[in-house]
C-alpha cells in the first residue's frame, strides 16, 4: 500500500458504545452498589503557539480552579525553526518561553496549588527543555517530578525509515536529504507519565489535542477501545489547543468581542461520560458563544467524519454546541463526537533543505503607490539577475511580488481603486534560490531602491532582509510498531512505553460520496442577494500546502441555501488565482458537511505556494482565506432574514 493510500486510512471495524453509556461502574442487572462518578476535570490551555501572551498563565492559574494546565507551542513552521536552532547548538531546539516566561515566575504557585502541567514545549529537544525546567524548580526550591517523553524524533532511524517507507504523501518519493523527521505521538504516553506521578510532562512532537486527552485518560481511566470517549476528549483538546482562538480571538464578528487586551483563555470542564463545558476565567475579556467555538471546531481540519489521530479516528460531523445562559463571559456545552479505531501507523512530519530565501518589506507612499511598488520590485529583481549572470549563478528558483494594500491577493475579486489607486502600499518581495550567496546579493540590493528608484519608498521594515534556509515539509505514515517511546523522570529512564496495536484497524477508507443536491432543488428562490458574512461565520487555516475554510450558518434556516450555493466548484472558482495545479483539469477543492453545527468545510489543495516557511506569499498559512470568502455572493434567494424574525 503506497503513502497516498495510507494517508487515507481509517478504522471501519468496531461498534463503540454510545457517548455517555456504560461510563458508570454500576450495572443495571447488578445488586452491587454503584461507584460514584468521578468529579469533572478542569483543564486550561495557556498557549496556542510559540510566542503567545504571557498574560494567560496568571489568569488561568489564579482564576481557573484548574486540575491541569497545558501549553501547545508546536506547528510545522515552529518545528522547522526549532530544527534549525538545534543544528546551531545541541542545547537549543525547545521553546524557551515555556521555561523562562510561563513556568519560572509561577512554578511555586503551580506546585502549591497542585496543578499539573503538560506541554509539547520540548520541540526537537525535550530532554534539554526538562533540564532547564529542573534548574528553575531547584532555584525556586520546589520538588517536582518532571517527565519527558521521547521517541518522536526518527532521525536516528533514518536508514530504517527509508527502507520501510518508499513514498511520501501523494505518491512522491522520499527526498534524498532529510533534515528532520518527527512522529505525531498520541495521548497514551502522556497519561502513562501522569500515572507514574509526573507533576510536569514535557513532550516533543505529538498531536496537539493529546495534551488534553492524556490527562483525561489518566483521570477517568478511559480504555483503548472506548472510542467515543477518546473522540470526545480529542475534541476538547482540539477546541482549546489554540488558546484564545475559541474565546473570541480571530472571530468573524470581532467587533462584538470585548477587552482584547485581557482576553480570557479557554478552560474545558470534562465529565467522565465525555461531555464537556468550555468556559474562561471570570473577569476576563473575550467571548464564548456558539459562533466562537464552532469556528474553532472547523479550524485546520479535513474530513470531519474521519479526523485521524493516533488514539482514535474521530467523527465530528454531528457535534452539537449549545450556549449555557447566565454565565458571565459565556460558556457552551459540547457533545456528540464519536470515534472508531485508529490506524496502526503514525503520521510523520519531515523536512528537507530546499535552498535559501529572503523577504523584503518596503512601505511606499504618494500618488500611484502600487505602480511605483511594482516597478521597484521588478527593477530589484532585474538588477540582481544581471549580477547573477556575471557571477555564473542560476536564476531564482521562485520569486513573489505582492503590493500589499492594492488587494492583489483578492485576484479578480479586488475592489476597484479610485483614480491612481492607493496612496500608501507595502512592497512584499520574496525570493528563493539554491545558493545562499545569491540571496545575500538580493538582500544587499534592497536598500539602494531608496535613493535610486521610486520616490516615496520610506525604508525597510526590519532592516536588511534576513537570509534563512528553507526547510520544506513533507508527510508520510510510519508503522507504530517501529517507534520506540521512552519515558524519563527527573533525568532517569523509567519505562519504555509499549503501544497496544490490538485496537487498531487499517481498513481503507470508502471513496468519498458526493453530496447530492436533490434535497435542495425545491428550495424557494427569490430576488435577494447576501454577502456570505450576512449568513455565516468563517475560519481558515493550513495543513502543509493545503488550506481549509470552515463555514458555519448563523441560523439553521440559512444552512440549506449555503449548501446549495457554496459548492466545491464555486469555492474553487473563487480562489482560482491562488491554486496551483499539477495536472490539467484536476479538482483542488473538496467540500465536507458538519450538519451538527450547520457547517461546511472546504479543503483547498496546493493553495499556499508550498505552505509554511517554504511559501513566499504574505499569507503562507491561509489565515485570510476565510475573511476573503466573506464577500462571496449568495444570490437568487428569498428574504432569508424574514425567515428568522
Amino acid at each position: 500500500m503506497n503513502g497516498a493510500a495510507l494517508l487515507g486510512l481509517r478504522a471501519a471495524v468496531a461498534a463503540p458504545r454510545v457517548l455517555g453509556q456504560g461510563s458508570s461502574s454500576c450495572r443495571l442487572w447488578s445488586s452491587e452498589p454503584c461507584a460514584p462518578e468521578p468529579s469533572p476535570v478542569r483543564i486550561g490551555c495557556a498557549s496556542g503557539f510559540w510566542g503567545d501572551t504571557a498574560a494567560s498563565v496568571p489568569q488561568l492559574l489564579y482564576g481557573g480552579k484548574l486540575d491541569f494546565l497545558v501549553f501547545d507551542y508546536l506547528s510545522e513552521i515552529t518545528m522547522s525553526l526549532l530544527t534549525a536552532a538545534k543544528a546551531k547548538s545541541s542545547d537549543l531546539g525547545y521553546t524557551s518561553d515555556f521555561v523562562l516566561t510561563a513556568m519560572a515566575p509561577y512554578i511555586k504557585d503551580i506546585h502549591k496549588k497542585g496543578v499539573r502541567v503538560v506541554s509539547n514545549a520540548g520541540g526537537i529537544n525535550p530532554l534539554a527543555c526538562a533540564t532547564a525546567l529542573h534548574q528553575v524548580a531547584k532555584k525556586a526550591d520546589v520538588d517536582m517530578k518532571i517527565a519527558v517523553i521521547t521517541g518522536d524524533d526518527l532521525m536516528g532511524e533514518v536508514n530504517n525509515v527509508k527502507e520501510i517507507v518508499k513514498e511520501a504523501e501523494n505518491g512522491r518519493l522520499l527526498p534524498e536529504s532529510i533534515h528532520s523527521m518527527n512522529v505525531y505521538l498520541g495521548a497514551r504516553p502522556i497519561s502513562r507519565a501522569l500515572d507514574l506521578g509526573a507533576d510536569i510532562v514535557v513532550t516533543g512532537r505529538c498531536v496537539d489535542s493529546s495534551l488534553v486527552l492524556g490527562p483525561l485518560i489518566h483521570s477517568f481511566g478511559w480504555k483503548r477501545d472506548e472510542f467515543n470517549l477518546l473522540a470526545a476528549g480529542s475534541l476538547a483538546g482540539h477546541l482549546i489547543e489554540c488558546g484564545a482562538q475559541c474565546t473570541g480571538g480571530i472571530f468573524t464578528d470581532w467587533h462584538t468581542v470585548p477587552d482584547w487586551h485581557n482576553i480570557g483563555f479557554p478552560i474545558v470542564e470534562c465529565s467522565s461520560d465525555g461531555s464537556f463545558i468550555v468556559s474562561k476565567p471570570p473577569n476576563t475579556g473575550g467571548l464564548l458563544s456558539f459562533g466562537t467555538v464552532a469556528e474553532q471546531l472547523v479550524y485546520e481540519i479535513g474530513n470531519p467524519k474521519e479526523y485521524l489521530l493516533p488514539d482514535v479516528t474521530c467523527d465530528f460531523s454531528q457535534v452539537s454546541i449549545v450556549e449555557i445562559p447566565g454565565v458571565e463571559g459565556g460558556a457552551v456545552k459540547v457533545q456528540g463526537a464519536t470515534g472508531l479505531p485508529p490506524s496502526s501507523f503514525y503520521k510523520v512530519n519531515a523536512t528537507y533543505p530546499d535552498g535559501f530565501r529572503a523577504i523584503a518589506c518596503c512601505p511606499v507612499a504618494g500618488p500611484k503607490a502600487a505602480e511605483k511598488g511594482k516597478r521597484t520590485a521588478a527593477s530589484i529583481l532585474e538588477r540582481t539577475r544581471v549580477m547573477f549572470n556575471q557571477l555564473g549563478y542560476e536564476d531564482y528558483s521562485a520569486v513573489n511580488i505582492q503590493i500589499l494594500g492594492s488587494e492583489e491577493t483578492y485576484g479578480p475579486h479586488a475592489k476597484k481603486n479610485v483614480g491612481d489607486g492607493p496612496r500608501e502600499a507595502v512592497i512584499w518581495l520574496a525570493v528563493l534560490h539554491k545558493q545562499k550567496k545569491a540571496v545575500e546579493i538580493f538582500s544587499r540590493e534592497i536598500a539602494p531602491a531608496g535613493t535610486g528608484m521610486a520616490p516615496g519608498v520610506t525604508g525597510l521594515v526590519g532592516g536588511r532582509p534576513k537570509v534563512s534556509p528553507v526547510l520544506k515539509p513533507f508527510f508520510f505514515l510510519y508503522p507504530k510498531k517501529n517507534v520506540k517511546i521512552n519515558i524519563f523522570m527527573n533525568g532517569q529512564h523509567v519505562e519504555t512505553f509499549e503501544e497496544d496495536l490490538s485496537f487498531t484497524s487499517d481498513a481503507p477508507v470508502s471513496p468519498d460520496v458526493l453530496q447530492t443536491q436533490d434535497d435542495l432543488k425545491d428550495l424557494p428562490s427569490g430576488p435577494h442577494a447576501y454577502r456570505l458574512e450576512d449568513l455565516a461565520y468563517t475560519r481558515s487555516g493550513d495543513k502543509g500546502n493545503s488550506a481549509n475554510i470552515g463555514v458555519i450558518a448563523r441560523h439553521p434556516l440559512y444552512y440549506p441555501y449555503l449548501k446549495k450555493t457554496l459548492t466545491a466548484q464555486a469555492v474553487e472558482g473563487y480562489f482560482q488565482h491562488l491554486l496551483e495545479r499539477e495536472k490539467p483539469g484536476e479538482n483542488l477543492v473538496v467540500r465536507y458537511e458538519l450538519p451538527g453545527i450547520y457547517g461546511l468545510n472546504f479543503v483547498l489543495k496546493n493553495s499556499l505556494g508550498g505552505g509554511g516557511i517554504a511559501s513566499l506569499r504574505s499569507d503562507p498559512q491561509g489565515k485570510a482565506f476565510g475573511q476573503m470568502l466573506l464577500d462571496f455572493q449568495i444570490k437568487n434567494v428569498p428574504n432569508l432574514k424574514s425567515l428568522i424574525e
